[in-house]
C-alpha cells in the first residue's frame, strides 16, 4: 500500500479528556475517531488491526467446534421480560419502542436471543452439545463513557453460548473454552492471566476472567508468586489468616462498658489487644426490585468488606451506605453493633469467623461491647465469603504470598447452568423421554477492546508499539527526499518485491520529520529509511520496539527483510 493513496491523517493534539495511552494514540494515529459520547468509527488502520483480531478469534473458535451465527443487533424486549432481566438490568440497557409501540432493546449481551434461537428446535439429547457464537455489535448505555475503546457504549464482542445435557459436559466445554481463549491471547502476543471472577449481572458460576496485565489496568488482580492461582479482587480467596498475639480472656461472655469507643482502632487500644480479635459491623442498605432493607455484614476488625462479595451474599441489585436515619429506624446503635440478639435485620458473617472464640463485638447498646464471644450455633447460611483479600495474604492453593497487579479484562467465561433455559422454558427430551432444561455456558471476548488493550500493554511516550501479528503494516518504507530519483527507484524495487506482504510505502510529499513521527506514532514494527546513505549503498532499518537503528548495505536489504517479514 502506498501512503499517498491511503487514508490515515495523524494529529498532534490529544483528544479531549483522554488520559490513557491507548485512547490518545489510537485517535492521534488515525486508527479510530470519536463520533459521539462513547461511540467510535474505525478508520482503515484500525480496521486492519480489528480484522486481524477477528480472524484469529474465528480460527480458534472454529477449531474448537463452535458454529458461527449472526444475531440481530436489536432484540425484542419480550425475550428479556421472559428471563426477568428487562426491569433489573439497569440503565445500561437501552430500551426503545418502534413505530408500532413494540418494546425492543439494543443487546448488551445475547443470552435471551440465543436461547430463543434454539428453543423448540433442539428437542433431543442426541442433538447436544451445541455451541453457537457470533462476533457482533453490542450496546451498553454507560453513564460515563471514558478511556476510549476500553469503556465505550457501542463495541464489537465475540459472544458464544453452549447447550448441554448435563453439568459434566458443560465442564468439558468450559475447559475447552479456557484452552481456546488462552490460545487466542497467546497468538495475539499478549501477557495475560486467567483469573477467578464474579459472574456479575449475567449470573451463573464457574466464572473465569481473562486479564491482560497492564499498568493502566482498570481491575485489581491478585497473583500467587509461586503457583498459577490468580483472581480478580472481587472474587479472590486466601488461606485463613492466623494471629500469634494473645487472645482476650473471659470465662464467659461479658458486657463491658466502653464509653465513646466506636472504632476498631480505639477498641484494640482500650482492651490492649490485636484488632484481629475484634468483629466489625458494616451496615448497608440493600436495593431489591421491589424493596429496600438494611443488611449488616460482620467481618474481622482488621479486614475490609469486599463490596461485590457482600452484594452477592445479600442477593441484592445494589448496596449503598446506610445513614444515621437508616440505623435509627433499624434500632441499630452506630459503633456498637453485634450479632448477639440482633433482631429485625438481615446479617451475614465472614466465613473466617466461623468457630472463632473469645472475640469482642458490639453489644447493641450505646457505650457497651461484649467480650468472650464464641462464633458458634449460628445458621450455616449466615456465613459468606465477605472480606477483601489483600497483597501479602496467603494463596488458598499453596499458602505462598499473593501479589497485587493491574489487569484489563478482555474475556469472560461462565457456567450459566439452567438460569436462562428454565426462565424461558427451553427444554429437550433426555434418554428417558423426560423434558429437561438445557444446561448452558457463556463465553465472551471484547474484540474492539483488544485493539486498545494491545496498546496499553505495549507503547512508549512516542506512540503505539504493535507486534507483527497485530500491526496494520509490518514495514514502513520511508523515502526521506521524495525528489531523489535514486531513492524512489530503490524504494519501489523493495516495495514491488514484498508487495504481497504487509508493506506501507511512505511516498508522501512530506518532510522527513513528519514521516518519522507518523512511523513512531502509528507503531509499525519496522521502518526502512532510504536517505542520503544511499550514496554509499547504505540504508537504515529501525526497530520500533526499542527504536534501535541498524545500517544495512543495499544488497543485504531483501534477504534481511525476508527474515523479519
Amino acid at each position: 500500500m502506498k501512503f499517498s493513496k491511503f487514508y490515515a491523517v495523524s494529529s498532534k493534539e490529544n483528544p479531549k479528556d483522554a488520559s490513557l495511552p491507548s485512547h490518545i494514540f489510537l485517535v492521534r494515529g488515525s486508527f479510530v475517531e470519536q463520533i459521539g459520547s462513547g461511540l467510535y468509527n474505525f478508520l482503515p488502520l484500525g480496521k486492519r488491526v480489528l480484522d486481524k483480531i477477528k480472524d484469529i478469534i474465528k480460527e480458534e473458535m472454529d477449531k474448537a467446534g463452535a458454529l458461527e451465527v449472526s444475531l440481530s443487533f436489536n432484540t425484542p424486549a419480550s425475550l428479556w421480560k421472559e428471563s426477568g432481566r428487562f426491569n433489573v438490568f439497569g440503565k445500561e440497557l437501552l430500551r426503545f419502542k418502534d413505530r408500532k409501540e413494540n418494546d425492543f432493546v439494543l443487546g448488551p449481551t445475547h443470552e435471551e436471543a440465543m436461547v430463543a434461537l434454539i428453543r423448540n428446535k433442539i428437542t433431543s439429547y442426541k442433538q447436544l452439545p451445541l455451541h453457537l457464537y457470533q462476533i457482533g455489535l453490542k450496546f451498553r448505555d454507560e453513564a460515563r463513557p471514558r478511556f476510549g475503546l476500553l469503556r465505550c457504549r457501542e463495541f464489537l464482542m465475540k459472544d458464544g453460548y453452549s447447550f448441554h445435557a448435563n453439568d459434566e459436559d458443560l465442564d468439558r466445554e468450559f475447559n475447552l473454552m479456557y484452552e481456546t481463549y488462552s490460545k487466542i491471547l497467546t497468538r495475539l502476543g499478549l501477557d495475560f492471566r486467567a483469573v477467578e471472577a464474579d459472574s456479575g449481572a449475567i449470573g451463573g458460576s464457574g466464572s473465569k476472567e481473562f486479564m491482560v496485565l497492564a499498568k493502566n489496568g482498570e481491575d485489581d488482580i491478585l497473583l500467587c508468586e509461586y503457583c498459577d492461582y490468580a483472581a480478580n479482587i472481587e472474587a479472590a480467596k486466601r488461606t485463613k489468616r492466623t494471629c500469634k498475639d494473645e487472645r482476650p480472656q473471659a470465662d464467659f461472655a461479658t458486657q463491658f462498658h466502653t464509653p465513646n469507643i466506636k472504632t476498631i482502632e480505639d477498641l484494640a487500644i482500650f482492651f490492649k489487644i490485636n484488632p484481629y480479635y475484634t468483629i466489625k459491623a458494616v451496615v448497608k442498605k440493600a436495593i431489591y426490585e421491589n424493596e429496600e432493607k438494611i443488611v449488616v455484614f460482620f467481618i474481622r476488625g482488621d479486614d475490609e468488606l469486599q463490596e461485590t462479595k457482600a452484594l452477592n451474599a445479600a442477593n441484592a441489585l445494589e448496596l449503598v451506605d446506610a445513614n444515621e436515619d437508616d440505623l435509627q429506624k433499624a434500632n441499630l446503635v452506630s459503633g456498637f453493633i453485634g450479632f448477639v440478639n440482633l433482631q429485625g435485620v438481615d446479617f451475614y458473617l465472614d466465613k473466617e469467623l466461623e468457630n472463632e472464640t473469645d472475640m469482642i463485638i458490639g453489644a447493641n447498646k450505646k457505650d457497651y461491647h461484649l467480650i468472650g464471644i464464641n462464633v458458634v450455633n449460628l445458621n450455616k447460611e449466615r456465613f459468606k465469603d465477605l472480606c477483601a483479600v489483600k497483597e501479602g495474604d496467603l494463596c488458598p492453593k499453596c499458602q505462598h504470598k499473593l501479589k497485587q497487579s493491574k489487569g484489563i479484562e478482555v474475556g469472560h467465561i461462565f457456567k450459566l447452568g439452567k438460569k436462562y433455559s428454565q426462565a424461558m422454558n427451553a427444554n429437550y427430551l433426555d434418554e428417558n423421554g423426560k423434558a429437561q432444561f438445557f444446561t448452558m455456558g457463556c463465553y465472551g471476548m471484547g474484540v474492539s477492546r483488544l485493539v486498545a488493550v494491545a496498546i496499553e500493554a505495549s507503547h512508549d511516550e512516542k506512540g503505539c508499539i504493535w507486534n507483527k501479528t497485530l500491526a496494520p503494516f509490518v514495514l514502513d518504507i520511508i523515502i526521506s527526499n521524495i525528489k531523489d530519483e535514486k531513492a524512489n527507484e530503490f524504494a519501489d524495487k523493495i516495495y514491488q518485491h514484498f508487495k504481497d506482504k504487509e508493506i506501507l510505502l511512505d511516498d508522501r510529499n512530506e518532510r522527513f520529520g513528519v514521516k518519522i513521527n507518523d512511523f513512531e506514532l502509528m507503531g509499525f514494527p519496522y521502518a526502512l529509511i532510504i536517505g542520503k546513505g544511499l550514496e554509499k549503498d547504505e540504508v537504515e532499518i529501525i526497530n520500533r520496539a526499542n527504536l534501535e537503528k541498524q545500517i544495512l548495505k543495499t544488497n543485504e536489504v531483501i534477504s534481511y527483510l525476508e527474515k523479519i517479514l
